[in-house]
């Protein structure tokens, strides 16, 4: 997934990043209010880690605005907060979850992999094609029911081609949701996953469902 942690603590932040980023998801940060906003103009997130007190604008703020624009991203609120009061207060305007501070990066890596199981609104829990199967609560892509031993980006985009299925996605659209805001990569490393992705899915003998539209991206129809 995309994920963008909001967090003032840098401390925190970059031990929420480091171990979100270490499950293969692509995360981007944002210290205060009116960053995450900017952040969320920008880009599409699958999931926002948020922080409720922050500078500028709070994290109930961040909630409802995002909220408002109907985006579907899901949202996990962390306070040190800890009444049902505040609890409520975040779950009725749009927070998927709620985690109390101090936490263990056990529990919170358990709350985000429970997130990413819930049904999508674009999709349905098991991604097929062919003989081709993607299982995103596993994290795993089969064919003919044999793990093709995937990378955590080869996974990504064929999911998130699967997902968009008739959809062509151009090299720098796949790249923004693959890659956090940080990266020092280039869109061409899009180029050399699909062609290592190609490759794995060859040596299992299954055929080729990527279709390269030259000058407009790639898509699985």
């Amino acid at each position: 997934m995309r994920l963008l942690i909001v967090e003032d603590s840098p401390a925190l932040a970059d031990s929420l990043r480091a171990t979100l980023a270490g499950e293969g998801h692509a995360c981007d940060h944002a210290a205060d209010g009116p960053a995450a906003l900017r952040f969320l103009a920008a880009h599409d997130y699958d999931l926002l880690v948020l922080d409720w007190m922050l500078p500028g604008l709070d994290g109930l703020g961040v909630l409802r605005a995002l909220r408002a624009s109907r985006a579907p991203t899901r949202v996990l609120m962390l306070s040190a907060r800890d009444t049902v009061a505040d609890r409520v207060t975040a779950l009725d305007a749009g927070a998927d979850d709620y985690l109390v501070k101090p936490f263990a990066l056990d529990e919170l890596l358990a709350r985000v992999r429970a997130l990413a199981r819930r049904p999508r609104e674009d999709g349905t829990a098991l991604l097929a094609w062919d003989a081709l199967q993607v299982d995103p609560h596993a994290r795993r892509a089969r064919w003919q029911g044999a793990d093709l031993q995937l990378s955590p980006k080869e996974y990504a985009l064929l999911e998130l081609l699967l997902r968009q299925r008739g959809k062509v996605l151009s090299r720098a659209a796949i790249f923004d949701r693959l890659y956090d805001s940080a990266s020092e990569a280039s869109d061409k490393v899009v180029e050399v996953i699909v062609s290592t992705l190609r490759g794995k899915l060859a040596k299992a003998g299954a055929p080729d469902p990527i279709h390269t539209r030259r000058g407009f991206g790639y898509a699985i129809d």
